[in-house]
């Protein structure tokens, strides 16, 4: 999906990581998705707003319940069991 994010350093260089690869369709829609799930879910409502206070940065706090999204999402259809 190109969520996971990927070192951006080069020599002396030391920029911030960025998610990149994948397909940008899935990656747009869980990005909406996870916009939503911290809109309606206790669980990952939390998991944000301490995630972005801990890191400063809202975005990077979107796409890591975004991913987190994605686990859960592939965990229910692993286990073939409803979202609890």
């Amino acid at each position: 999906v190109g969520l996971a994010p990927f070192d951006n350093k080069s020599g002396k260089l030391n920029r911030r990581s960025q998610i990149q690869g994948g397909r940008s369709r899935v990656r747009r829609a869980l990005y909406m998705a996870a916009l939503t799930a911290i809109r309606t879910c206790d669980r990952f409502k939390s998991f944000y707003t301490a995630l972005a206070a801990r890191s400063g940065s809202k975005k990077l706090a979107i796409i890591a319940v975004a991913r987190k999204l994605l686990v859960v999402l592939n965990a229910i259809i692993r286990d073939k069991t409803a979202f609890a």
